[in-house]
């Protein structure tokens, strides 16, 4: 069973993205060719500065929603701390 994986890419702007992927090595490449999601076709490079491993996409989209509700200095605590 495939993995999933919430990341956060941090943008060129200092925005962060937050997302899901299988292969987050492949969708930060995307990302970075502008394909990835309209929010960070305007704002490459964006940069990984966070990534969480979950058992199933369902976990990971719960995950996703609650860190895309959080502030911008929650997100920096949350990438800060895991490190």
């Amino acid at each position: 069973m495939k993995k999933w994986y919430v990341y956060i890419v941090e943008c060129s702007d200092k925005t962060f993205y937050t997302g899901i992927s299988t292969d987050v090595d492949k969708r930060i490449e995307t990302h970075n060719k502008g394909r990835g999601a309209k929010y960070t076709k305007y704002k490459r490079p964006v940069t990984c500065v966070y990534s969480q491993e979950y058992e199933n996409r369902s976990e990971a989209s719960k995950e996703e929603y609650r860190i895309k509700q959080l502030t911008k200095n929650e997100k920096k605590l949350l990438i800060y701390n895991k490190k």
